[in-house]
């Protein structure tokens, strides 16, 4: 099933954030909301407001995290888009498209925890129901970017060097051919520049019947 597009807006940060922080932040936003949801379903049972407190401040960690996975995410898609193929490339733009999903599915979230707060059940039910499904996508987006990492080598640096490696013998390559053409093309025109000498035994033949003939 594909998503539907969306665009955010593009936000332009004061400082440059540093590569391979993405493997590091995606922890704590795949982490923190299953950590909440297992809290908020002992919660059903006990009914601690403590509980409900822990919870609202892990969500409140879980939005911070999917910004900073986003904003981390850019960076090293940024870094790695032009060492891939075009399968990898088209992956990383679905994995871009799913990662703002998570973004405002956290925002959506802590919302709803908010709301569900207030003691009204609905909300409540809504929230748990959201939470759970909020858990599955990131469970997808994990997934996806495992397999950018181990089979198309994302920002793994060997893959990157043997990928560099590969492009410079493939201009290499293109440059010899380039130069055979070249030096063929020069041989051609020196074969046709150069005069054909005329044949010593048809000059001698011409000479023979000349001195044959008398003088008058």
């Amino acid at each position: 099933m594909t998503l539907p597009e969306i665009v955010l807006p593009k936000v332009v940060l004061p400082f440059d954030i540093p590569i391979l922080l993405h493997p590091i932040v995606i922890h704590f936003i795949i982490a923190l909301p299953i950590i909440v949801l297992l809290l908020e379903l002992v919660n059903l049972i006990i009914k601690k407001k403590a509980v409900g407190g822990v919870s609202f401040f892990l969500l409140l960690l879980t939005l911070v995290a999917a910004i900073g996975a986003y904003f981390t995410g850019l960076t090293d898609a940024k870094e790695a888009y032009s060492t891939l193929g075009e399968a990898a490339k088209e992956d990383l733009v679905n994995h871009k498209l799913l990662g703002a999903y998570v973004l405002l599915g956290s925002g959506v979230i802590f919302l709803l925890k908010l709301l569900s707060m207030t003691g009204n059940k609905a909300l409540k039910a809504l929230y748990v129901l959201a939470l759970i499904a909020f858990v599955v996508l990131l469970f997808k987006q994990g997934k996806e970017g495992g397999e950018l990492v181990y089979e198309h080598g994302l920002n793994v640096e060997q893959v990157e060097t043997l990928n560099d490696n590969i492009s410079d013998l493939k201009d290499d390559l293109e440059n010899a051919k380039k130069e055979v053409t070249k030096l063929k093309a020069l041989e051609a025109k020196k074969e046709v520049s150069t005069p054909i000498p005329p044949s010593p035994l048809k000059s001698t033949g011409v000479e023979t019947i000349q001195n044959e003939v008398p003088a008058q």
